[in-house]
């Protein structure tokens, strides 16, 4: 097992000025702080980081950046997939990726793909990627879900290391992480779950709620990997009630505004999404100062 992948990765959100344009500013302080809170590793362009409405060149932008300011050298997993696995496998071909640890592949989305689909898609990714590739299984956005037989299946595969999965399903993830190799990286895609999916046997969280409360997030996660539950349930308890409104209006728009609220970068998202209603933003602010977490 790759340890660098235990704990917490935080997927970073993309920050925008007025324009809609890259803060890159806002970006390098967002770095600084969730690296000094104590996170893992950091994930480029997932699905918080607005990768449906970046451009291929700011993608490539926004990960030079990230490996040009990653100060403590913290490993790097850059989102790479789609459901055109054509165009997945070229831009595999055409990207540089030293730097990059492991990339992060989206269930592909939309086309609605057969299980069979689904290992022929990743089995296409795994042996044209130079770095490892972790599976990330998201049904409520890509409407497919990738079956237990179907990871396990992948899971024999050298280059796939493991999977982040967003399914919300507890009889998956214990099947997972019972016919899974020992080996095989389970990471939770769900950050109301992480103590729980802990105990069952997962390694970690890609987490959306990392960005704004790094150093509060690292800690529960490590009590529940070093078998401290009580402590991690007193931490995982706190953002029990943010978890509906963070994603009332969809992901990044809540996590933006905690951000917003914190003072680490603006809440602009890029259209279709619009930016947290003044009534999501009351209650953030709310939750926050509740749970002492201001």
């Amino acid at each position: 097992m790759d340890t660098r992948f235990l704990g917490v990765g935080v997927a970073l959100v993309t920050p925008f000025d007025t324009n809609h344009d890259i803060d890159y500013t806002a970006l390098k302080k967002l770095i600084d702080f969730v690296s000094e809170g104590g996170v893992n590793y950091l994930v480029v362009q997932g699905t918080t980081g607005e990768t449906s409405t970046t451009t291929a060149q700011e993608k490539l932008d926004l990960l030079k950046f990230v490996q040009d300011n990653n100060s403590k050298k913290l490993p790097i997993v850059y989102g790479l997939g789609g459901n055109n696995t054509r165009a997945v496998l070229e831009t595999l071909k055409q990207t540089d990726l030293s730097g990059v640890d492991v990339i992060l592949s989206v269930c592909p989305y939309y086309n609605k793909p057969s299980q069979r689909g689904l290992i022929a898609h990743f089995t296409a990714i795994a042996d044209a990627s130079p770095v490892p590739v972790l599976l990330y299984n998201v049904p409520g956005r890509t409407v497919v879900n990738m079956k237990i037989e179907t990871i396990v299946e992948l899971a024999k595969h050298p280059n796939i290391i493991g999977i982040k999965d967003a399914c919300a399903n507890f009889d998956q993830y214990m099947e997972l992480a019972k016919l899974c190799p020992s080996d095989f990286l389970l990471i939770s895609g769900d950050d109301n779950h992480v103590s729980p999916m802990i105990s069952i046997g997962w390694k970690g969280v890609i987490s959306v709620i990392a960005n704004a409360f790094p150093k509060e997030f690292t800690e529960m996660t490590w009590h529940a990997l070093e078998n401290r539950p009580d402590e991690a349930a007193a931490i995982q308890y706190r953002f029990l009630d943010m978890d509906g409104p963070l994603y009332a209006e969809s992901n990044p728009v809540g996590i933006k505004k905690c951000l917003e609220i914190k003072g680490i970068c603006s809440s602009e998202v890029r259209l279709p999404l619009v930016k947290a209603s003044d009534e999501l933003g009351v209650q953030l602010t709310t939750i926050m100062t509740r749970e002492g977490l201001l």
